[in-house]
């Protein structure tokens, strides 16, 4: 692996509190062992699995009062007075080490390009139409993404996100309804792998149980599932 990450998967239990410990330090912002995305960036926020009182209270000033606290995949459980807001079952899924992308995928991802600065209110829009997930103003910033046009217009696109040591998530992974079933998905993800691969890394990703679509298709390309997660939101007092 490249610039010391190792790739062990024990960095995947705590995926956004590594990424903001590590790669994604100047997104985000730190009070103790409590720590969390600029909400302009994501609205994620850790603590360690063995949070205590002081540890919720530093998260509890640093997002300030009656705020949302999305806690991602942290198993921790939060003071009473922290209502609760989401609860979501999914799944982290890996890619295996030595495996290489399906050659034919890649072949036929020549219509995918990057995506930038100008195009991040097309961005907001595909998500807003599609839901993958939070996508904010700023989202762009934690890595690359990269879309699909059709007739100049954003059909369809896929990024990076959480960074843990050795490790590069995928998500927003998202096509528009008039433009599903032509494959850009496929090739957008395999994109992806074939990039963090190719950086010494490993790509995972997250996906709600109830999305059975996208399982099929992330197990067709290869990946496998690691372990079962739940995804929690709160609000603080």
């Amino acid at each position: 692996m490249t610039n010391g990450d190792s790739g062990d998967t024990t960095a995947l239990d705590d995926p956004v509190g590594e990424s903001l410990r590590g790669r994604h330090a100047d997104l985000g912002r730190r009070a103790g062992r409590a720590a969390t995305y600029l909400p302009e960036v994501a609205t994620f926020s850790a603590v360690p699995a063995e949070a205590d009182a002081a540890d919720w209270a530093d998260l509890a000033r640093l997002l300030g009062r009656d705020a949302f606290a999305d806690m991602f995949s942290c198993p921790a459980t939060p003071p009473p007075d922290w209502e609760p807001v989401f609860v979501l079952e999914g799944r982290q899924m890996i890619w295996p080490a030595g495996r290489r992308p399906d050659e034919a995928h890649a072949a036929t991802a020549t219509d995918v390009v990057e995506l930038g600065e100008a195009d991040v209110p097309e961005m907001l829009d595909l998500a807003a139409r599609t839901r993958p997930g939070p996508f904010w103003p700023r989202t762009r910033d934690l890595g690359t993404y990269l879309g699909v046009r059709d007739g100049g217009t954003l059909v369809a696109m896929a990024g990076e996100r959480l960074r843990p040591p050795g490790w590069t998530e995928i998500s927003a992974v998202c096509t528009a309804p008039e433009a599903r079933g032509r494959g850009h998905a496929i090739r957008l993800v395999t994109a992806l792998v074939t990039r963090i691969l190719a950086q010494g890394r490993r790509p995972f990703l997250h996906v709600a149980d109830a999305n059975t679509e996208a399982i099929a298709l992330y197990e067709r390309l290869g990946f496998t599932s690691r372990k079962q997660v739940t995804f929690r939101g709160f609000r603080t007092p």
